[in-house]
């Protein structure tokens, strides 16, 4: 079954049994992305290391290498 299907008889059974409607698939997509970033970054400070722009550093460092002392 795909999840409209499976929304659609979720509905259903909430009406005959009286209870509200579960939210349509989808509705909470965004909220579960804020909070497995929020306890990326957590886990981050925790762990002591820089907990915004990792990502960028790296890319930073890997296009703009810088020549490496031969002292």
């Amino acid at each position: 079954m795909s999840i409209t299907q499976y929304h659609l008889l979720d509905t259903y059974r909430a009406r005959q049994l009286g209870e509200p409607a579960p939210p349509a698939p989808g509705a909470h997509d965004w909220q579960v992305v804020r909070e497995w970033r929020d306890q990326r970054q957590f886990r981050a400070v925790v762990a002591g290391r820089p907990a915004h722009g990792r990502l960028r550093q790296v890319l930073s460092r890997w296009l703009h290498p810088h020549p490496r002392s031969t002292c």
